[in-house]
């Protein structure tokens, strides 16, 4: 961040001042220029696009753990130590269980209604009985429902 900084202001002040406010060494803000990402640092950008490539094919469910069991089944050689920070770092989290909202849940229905079809579903008349069902989907936000509901008629 320092080498870069002075990368930016090179036209305005002199390296040799600017290192030498930022406390770092000439000589290491050169050999920046001539190779600025390490070794390490070049791995670390290639398995994170395979460890984003692994996330998004499971549909951006799975954890660092299951990553980790991904990259070693494509032969890459890593910890899951190292994969957990290389998905801290690109913003990749697992997807976890539906967690309910507190309150009460269950209990007794407001109002009962007797079940006089009694899954008789053929009848004599037109318009004599009716049969709704409500879904329930989950959208793409987690706390998002979206209600599906429908009516059929006999």
């Amino acid at each position: 961040m320092r080498y870069a900084f002075v990368v930016g202001h090179r036209s305005v002040f002199s390296v040799r001042a600017m290192c030498r406010c930022l406390c770092i060494h000439p000589s290491g803000f050169y050999a920046w220029l001539k190779n600025p990402l390490s070794r390490r640092a070049r791995e670390d950008i290639r398995q994170t696009e395979l460890v984003r490539a692994a996330w998004k094919e499971s549909g951006k469910v799975y954890g660092y753990r299951k990553l980790h069991d991904d990259l070693l089944d494509q032969g890459e050689t890593c910890c899951p130590n190292r994969v957990a920070r290389l998905a801290r770092l690109a913003g990749i989290k697992a997807r976890i269980g539906y967690r309910r909202r507190p309150g009460t849940y269950g209990g007794k229905p407001s109002v009962v209604v007797d079940n006089t079809l009694d899954r008789q579903f053929d009848v004599e008349a037109p318009d004599r009985v009716w049969v709704t069902d409500i879904t329930y989907l989950r959208r793409s936000r987690p706390s998002r429902w979206c209600n599906l509901s429908g009516g059929l008629r006999s």
